[in-house]
């Protein structure tokens, strides 16, 4: 099968001068860079077909990330992108040239940490009756009684719940933004996936602010009881920092 050149980043060409990758890319193959410019694809040669998002192939892309991060920020593209050959992907970093440069220097000496806070009780829906007098009112009038609520109660229940629930969730979450402000570059705010999630954020923290970064942590943290818990993770490439419609 025809081999093709598989995208995982773009860098500013001056960090690609050198490379020496210890890491293996997708179908262990070998990483290197095309430049054209001021900028080069770090790629890999694999067959030119539909790449699967099997975990072995998304932990290869993840790993070539890392590895990178380790000697500049660059731009992460998405996954499963493979260009026909070298001419292909330099006409690639041609058309998208402008963009490239724009965001290299956007993210330059800067790194992407997420912090994710929950809601640490036994049971969402209980921590909120206590905590909301409403919701308490609503639930001791439909379910304190010996007759079974009705359909529709039942919904008026869920739907209070469910109000307050993004209610707190946007309260906590410009409390704990207003803080971090202080101490990274832009926050991007990621749609929680479950109930007992009250934010998830994506931060552009300086390179060799971590630990500066880390005290903004602790100082948000500092505004809420035990029963919420902060987490942060990173460094990792500025994954919601890149908007680049990637012209092919």
């Amino acid at each position: 099968m025809e081999q093709g050149k598989y995208l995982y980043a773009v860098m500013a060409m001056a960090d690609s001068e050198g490379m020496r990758p210890d890491v293996r890319g997708i179908d262990d193959g070998e990483i290197h860079a095309i430049a054209e410019g001021e900028v080069a694809a770090v790629v890999s040669d694999v067959p030119n077909r539909k790449m699967r998002p099997e975990r072995r192939n998304l932990a290869a892309h993840q790993g070539v990330l890392k590895w990178l991060m380790g000697i500049t920020t660059p731009l992460p593209i998405v996954f499963g992108i493979i260009a026909d050959n070298d001419d292909a992907v330099k006409k690639i970093l041609t058309k998208n040239r402008r963009a490239f440069i724009e965001q290299l220097q956007r993210v330059k000496d800067k790194v992407e940490m997420g912090v994710r806070v929950t809601w640490d009780v036994p049971n969402i829906f209980e921590y909120f009756v206590i905590t909301h007098p409403e919701l308490k009112s609503l639930r001791d009038r439909y379910f304190g009684t010996n007759h079974e609520p009705t359909q529709e109660q039942k919904i008026e229940l869920g739907r209070m719940f469910d109000r307050l629930l993004n209610e707190d969730r946007e309260t906590y979450t410009e409390q704990v933004s207003e803080i971090l402000d202080k101490y990274c570059f832009e926050i991007k705010e990621n749609k929680c996936a479950r109930e007992s999630e009250v934010m998830k954020l994506a931060c552009l923290a300086g390179r060799q602010d971590l630990g500066r970064f880390e005290e903004g942590i602790f100082e948000a943290a500092n505004l809420f009881d035990n029963s919420f818990t902060f987490d942060f993770n990173g460094p990792w490439a500025p994954h919601n920092f890149v908007d680049i419609s990637l012209n092919i």
